[in-house]
């Protein structure tokens, strides 16, 4: 089937199931241009609690689609490739979390939203790299369990000095092994270019940008800056929103490394697919939804 034959087919797909199809802005190209929005995890977030679709085809990884699945339980969401996992979100498990909510019983508690279901579920908030310091700051508490991203609770408690972070272990394998020589070597050759980097990125590497912020907010400070040329430091998949926005401009990835291995698992075939078989039904305990919605929906109540 060639490409035109499939995005027809998926199309009319689409309108016969009242389905829509959702793709993190790390997808490659073809999904991307597929999809009826295209964004970080809070838009994407957003979308999916408002939607009057029948079936979300969520183009991501297994976290996501489980966040659509809670926000959207009378809904069928459906995960193109169902290996499509996080590996930060494996990093904390709901059991680890009760273990160290016990150490710290008096911290209010915030996952970022690259965590599983069950992990919600044990939470106070949730929160997105988009919104994670006006979900901080709207918490009465001062101690303030943040898991499992320790870079972006760096971040957090950087512009939150007021706040007491208490950091998990855990981090994007992608985003944390960037080294600050990668990054050096990269200005040296790029003098001219303005360093926009995700706060999942290390500290010292956050240090030596001149814009930290999400993948939307990267998207939009490139869009808006009157400067032309960029070193983007975060998934590679963001450059087609990029050059899709601003072709006029130029666009350096700071390292030939970024990349996610399980975002660009998803292909034209898996959304066709999707559709075509019911792949793959994202299902949770009723429980499980009813306790993750709490922090899921706060985060869409207080963030902006």
């Amino acid at each position: 089937m060639d490409k035109q034959t499939m995005i027809s087919n998926i199309n009319k797909m689409k309108k016969e199931q009242n389905a829509v199809i959702v793709a993190h802005s790390y997808q490659v190209d073809d999904v991307q241009e597929t999809a009826d929005i295209v964004g970080d995890s809070f838009a994407l977030s957003q979308y999916c609690a408002s939607s009057t679709a029948d079936t979300i085809v969520f183009c991501g990884v297994h976290f996501m689609a489980e966040s659509a699945k809670i926000l959207s339980p009378r809904k069928t969401v459906l995960l193109p490739e169902i290996n499509a996992g996080c590996p930060m979100a494996d990093m904390v498990t709901a059991e680890s979390l009760r273990e160290a909510k016990k150490k710290y019983p008096e911290a209010a508690v915030v996952c970022y939203i690259n965590s599983s279901a069950e992990v919600k579920a044990e939470c106070d908030i949730c929160c997105t790299s988009s919104n994670a310091l006006s979900v901080i700051r709207s918490i009465d508490k001062k101690d303030i369990l943040f898991v499992p991203d320790k870079n972006l609770g760096s971040y957090v408690a950087k512009m939150c000095p007021e706040k007491n972070i208490i950091f998990w272990e855990g981090y994007c394998i992608t985003h944390h092994k960037i080294k600050s020589h990668e990054v050096l070597a990269s200005k040296e050759l790029h003098p001219d270019a303005l360093l926009l980097v995700h706060p999942e990125c290390q500290p010292e590497i956050q240090e030596l940008a001149d814009f930290v912020g999400s993948t939307k907010q990267i998207i939009d400070y490139a869009k808006n800056s009157d400067h032309d040329k960029f070193i983007i430091g975060t998934e590679m998949g963001v450059l087609y929103q990029l050059k899709k926005d601003s072709p006029h401009k130029t666009f350096y990835m700071m390292s030939t490394g970024l990349i996610c291995p399980n975002m660009k698992k998803t292909s034209l075939q898996s959304v066709h697919d999707a559709l075509a078989f019911k792949k793959y039904e994202i299902n949770l305990e009723k429980d499980i939804i009813e306790r993750a919605s709490h922090s899921l929906t706060r985060m869409l109540e207080v963030a902006k």
